[in-house]
């Protein structure tokens, strides 16, 4: 008989033979075992015995062994292992030597136990790995939770998959029509959240009033599912005629048991609302359930606890705001190579038009500023672009506010960035513009400049209305006396000092010094300069954003500074105020939001950035240089 092949896993075959001792049968026992068993079962046995130990050791196979009687079944059973141990690779077993109870002496006769009988399962199938249990929406979620960053792209197992959100109070007060925000996932509302809305229904706040709307939100769901409806069952978020919501409301209908940690404070509100999630996980295992919630610790004891949670993204306009819209486009060195074929030009109103063609006008939108440097003698080319159709678009040269001639109250454009703002500025068919950069790049000294000439001198506009959100930067100094306009001048000091920039007051020569120009010219010495800041001062009018909710402002200039403080619902209130013949300019800084729970992918200035671009009464324009001094320039970059 050939020397059979060694198992790849030796340690499965061991486990059937144990150590014994060296021992011989009862003549009784061996005489009925003769008298029962056949020869050639026998003979088999002991070849397959022999062939086993020649695997585990070949020193031991060469001993001859005793071998014990055994009865037919129980030799077909050793058989079976020596049919397994051929069909098994040589290449990888390891020589494994089996434990003795003592060692043996040379040319003793080694003993050989007796086989243990085979069980119901076939004796190939010992080496198997046990099936692993396929894995819940629930664990799925709470792996991915402790894993995946959010804003990146989606676990694909979350395909398909639909969700059972948990929605934080904060979310509600943050956004009231979040609950319309999950598409085709359903919502659910712990008690501890409607009881955190209850207690902040009262007041005059934006808070107070989202609340208000949740709750009025959640009273017509309820009325239009009607008396019969049972609540345990949800209620149809698309029954107020929201169609893009295509899942269920849930509330909680039932107090669950405690099934955090012990550690956990139970009154704490986090911690009931972790409870609820956690028991819906027990619960309901077939669902996956999420918790949403703007609280970052909140998110942090969540996953800390193996509980998915996420942030509210829905309002996020951007998720990495280096893709906001910026206003302009540099063009490609080739460009007139790509695009000049068949260029139309012509001119209107001083200004030179082209008609392109090309790949890159696809890429265009109305109102966006273009420019070409120029190299190699070549002419530069800045633009606007008028018209896009297709892959055709016109193109607008535009005015040089760089040259003193085209002086706003002595203010020149001092880079390419506030030449294409002053463009959109003085511009009477653009009635919506953004100014977005950094502390220093003349956002609001290019502004009140614009508007200062178009009410004084064109008197296209009445005259002008600041407001800005009253957020602080550090602590409240408290309450402010005086009138409404009293009570806003502390915040108003921006537009104090560009006004005495625009009057002389802060003329200065050098790299690092101040805008030239005047309006008075110093002509009147001090009694001059007075007279002029006090017309200046008549034109230009300070409003609370407390009262600006019914309001209509007709042929106004309205200027809405540090506009990244605002929500979108803020800006969306300050925007429809405009009447006939209004323009609004809005100015901000989304690096410095000093409004709570709001972020740089949440701010109102992105959400009207990213909304109205492409519109043809619109412009927005990126500041990229500061110009204030040499010491604020090194500052914003180096701190």
């Amino acid at each position: 008989m050939p020397l059979p092949k060694a198992p790849t896993k030796p340690a499965t075959l061991l486990t059937d033979f144990e150590p014994a001792q060296a021992r011989r049968a009862p003549a009784r026992k061996r005489l009925a075992g003769a008298s029962v068993a056949s020869p050639e079962p026998a003979a088999n046995a002991a070849d397959a015995q022999q062939a086993t130990l020649a695997l585990i050791d070949p020193e031991i196979a060469a001993t001859p062994a005793v071998v014990p009687e055994l009865d037919p079944i129980a030799a077909v059973e050793i058989a079976d292992v020596a049919d397994l141990t051929e069909a098994l690779d040589v290449a990888t077993a390891p020589k494994i030597a089996p434990a003795r109870s003592a060692p043996a002496k040379s040319g003793s006769r080694i003993p050989v136990p007796p086989p243990v009988a085979r069980s119901k399962t076939p004796i190939g199938r010992i080496a198997e790995r046990p099936p692993v249990a396929p894995v819940t929406p629930r664990q799925a979620a709470a792996h991915r939770a402790t894993t995946t960053k959010r804003g990146g792209i989606k676990d694909g197992a979350d395909i398909g998959v639909k969700k059972l959100f948990v929605l934080d109070t904060n979310v509600l007060m943050h956004d009231p029509s979040s609950l319309f925000r999950f598409e085709e996932h359903d919502v659910y509302l712990p008690i501890m959240t409607l009881e955190e809305l209850d207690n902040h229904k009262k007041g005059m706040s934006e808070v107070s009033r989202n609340v208000r709307q949740v709750s009025r939100t959640l009273d017509a769901l309820i009325e239009a599912a009607g008396t019969s409806v049972d609540i345990e069952g949800g209620l149809a978020l698309a029954s107020l005629g929201n169609r893009d919501a295509g899942g269920r409301l849930y509330f909680q209908t039932q107090i669950f048991a405690n099934l955090l940690p012990s550690g956990l404070e139970t009154g704490k509100a986090d911690n009931q609302i972790l409870g609820v999630v956690r028991a819906l996980q027990e619960s309901k295992p077939e669902r996956l359930v999420v918790l949403v919630t703007k609280d970052i610790n909140m998110r942090i004891k969540a996953r800390a606890l193996s509980l998915p949670a996420e942030d509210y993204f829905n309002d996020h306009v951007l998720e990495d705001t280096d893709l906001l819209y910026s206003g302009w486009l540099a063009l490609p060195d080739n460009f007139w190579q790509r695009h000049g074929k068949g260029v139309e030009s012509w001119q209107q109103q001083g200004s030179t038009f082209y008609r392109v063609s090309g790949p890159l006008v696809t890429a265009f939108m109305v109102n966006q500023f273009v420019y070409y440097e120029g190299k190699d003698g070549e002419a530069p080319l800045y633009a606007q672009v008028r018209e896009v159709n297709g892959k055709t678009a016109v193109l607008q040269t535009l005015r040089d506010f760089t040259h003193n001639k085209n002086g706003i109250w002595g203010i020149t454009a001092r880079n390419r960035e506030q030449n294409f703002a002053l463009n959109l500025l003085m511009n009477p068919e653009c009635d919506f513009v953004t100014l977005l950069g950094q502390a220093g790049t003349g956002k609001t000294l290019l502004a009140l400049a614009a508007g200062l000439s178009q009410c004084l001198d064109t008197r296209r506009y009445t005259e002008i209305i600041v407001t800005r959100a009253t957020v602080p930067v550090g602590e409240d100094i408290g309450f402010l006396p005086g009138t409404e306009e009293e009570k806003m001048a502390p915040w108003m000091g921006a537009f104090d000092d560009n006004i005495e920039v625009l009057l002389g007051g802060g003329e200065t020569s050098g790299a690092g010094g101040g805008y030239g120009g005047t309006y008075s010219s110093n002509a009147g010495g001090e009694w001059g300069k007075q007279s002029s800041a006090d017309v200046i001062r008549s034109k230009i009018k300070i409003k609370s954003m407390n009262f600006m909710r019914g309001r209509t402002f007709v042929s106004k200039y309205l200027i809405i500074d540090e506009a990244q403080n605002l929500t979108p619902k803020q800006m969306k209130t300050l925007i429809t105020r405009a009447g006939p013949g209004t323009k609004v300019v809005c100015l901000g800084n989304i690096a410095q939001i000093d409004t709570p729970y709001l972020t740089e992918g949440s701010s109102g200035l992105t959400y009207v950035v990213d909304r109205f671009k492409g519109w043809p009464h619109s412009g927005h324009v990126t500041l990229a240089r500061g110009e204030r001094s040499r010491l604020a320039d090194y500052a914003s970059e180096a701190l």
